[in-house]
């Protein structure tokens, strides 16, 4: 049965670890993630798990010491952000190319410089190539469900690939919410055991992780991890939809707000939906047509899906709270404008950068974003990337 509780999104994580009771957690403290350990290394204290946590001096060495015990046989975890991720930028690729389950409790933040402890995505969006699985949550409700999912997509047959489970930070991860926890033995039921097929403590078996590649393997080796990325989207799907049984809480690749008639929408990550959700229910008792696409898995990413979603707006706004310094826009908006390009959409579709370094997303800048879509889409434009509560 489940049961209500108020905690914040840190909070909410550290309790779905609580409950899946990894085998192993290497962690180093980096604002604003610092509290997931922090609550964590309380549960093994007291011993509420049996989890061997490993205080390691680095991020690089939490994440390599991550990639030892994953190769071992060890369900393995651990938790960061912003320039911690940075720190431990080689071994996110190692992790990822060798095919370990790992999760990432990643808490975004901005990357320096300058020095700012609050959200944007730069940190999480800079490793969208690395090979990881990307989950975000709008809030502490889908942090928690969110990682409670997170083992069972990472380590599925057919992936067996790592998982960042991504929350804005402060926003979620401080801020405390009402929210619905599952039973300690509900998640241990639909988490499961942790039985890898290859491991390297295996003593019936000999086997390397992370080998020299000659030119004639390493092409095969990156073709086989795009394949264990492709089939995840269908195990995302799997895993949310065998969730929603279990708590009522139904979750897929993006959620789709008010789009079933929209003539203009609005597609974006995290904790800003909550917000945009507000500002399109006060257009709509105005009368327009307006809707919002919430993205929640990034990578692998659904590019056809979201195009199909999109058909038929008029105009749609493509948010990243990241900036990519290629002078025409953000990773959402290359992902989705490819993706209608593809579709042979005709939609005007404008880029916009929000939110650097945790800068305020209010109501009324989500309602001048509808009315620029507005008048894109009647008269055109020819500035399809810009700034959205920027002092100029």
């Amino acid at each position: 049965m489940a049961r209500r509780d108020r905690l914040s999104g840190n909070e909410a994580v550290s309790e779905a670890l609580r409950q899946i009771n990894p085998d192993v957690m290497p962690a180093f403290p980096i604002t604003p993630s610092t509290e997931i350990p922090q609550y964590f290394s309380k549960f093994v204290a007291n011993g509420q798990v049996d989890t061997e946590f490993i205080p390691v001096e680095s991020e690089h060495s939490a994440m390599s010491a991550a990639i030892g015990a994953e190769a071992a046989g060890a369900r393995t975890l651990s938790a960061t952000s912003s320039c911690g991720m940075a720190y431990m930028w080689e071994e996110l690729y190692i992790a990822a190319s060798n095919r370990l389950p790992i999760a990432l409790a990643l808490v975004n933040r901005a990357l320096s410089g300058p020095i700012n402890i609050n959200c944007d995505h730069s940190d999480s969006m800079g490793a969208r190539d690395a090979g990881w699985i990307q989950i975000y949550a709008e809030n502490n409700q889908e942090a928690y469900d969110n990682m409670v999912q997170a083992f069972r997509i990472a380590e599925h047959k057919d992936v067996r690939l790592p998982i960042m489970i991504c929350q804005d930070g402060f926003i979620t991860s401080h801020a405390v919410e009402n929210i619905t926890l599952l039973e300690d033995e509900e998640v241990k039921n639909f988490v499961g055991e942790y039985h890898p097929e290859h491991y390297m403590l295996n003593p019936e078996e000999t086997m390397a992780v992370g080998p020299y590649s000659v030119t004639n393997y390493y092409m095969e080796a990156k073709r086989a991890q795009a394949e264990g990325l492709h089939n995840a989207k269908r195990v995302v799907k799997e895993v949310a939809d065998e969730f929603a049984k279990l708590s009522g809480r139904q979750y897929g690749w993006f959620e789709e707000y008010c789009m079933e008639d929209a003539e203009y929408a609005m597609v974006l990550i995290g904790s800003a939906a909550g917000t945009a959700k507000d500002a399109v229910d006060k257009l709509r008792a105005e009368g327009k047509k307006v809707g919002l696409i919430k993205i929640r898995m990034f990578r692998p990413f659904p590019a056809a899906e979201i195009a199909e979603a999109l058909k038929n707006v008029k105009a749609v706004a493509l948010m990243d709270r990241t900036e990519s310094y290629n002078d025409h826009g953000g990773p959402i908006g290359a992902e989705v404008m490819a993706a209608l390009y593809r579709a042979k959409a005709t939609c005007e579709a404008v880029n916009y950068v929000y939110g650097l370094g945790g800068r305020d997303v209010r109501v009324e800048h989500i309602e001048g974003v509808f009315a620029e879509l507005e008048k894109a889409a009647a008269e055109g434009t020819d500035s399809t990337y810009r700034y959205m509560g920027l002092r100029e």
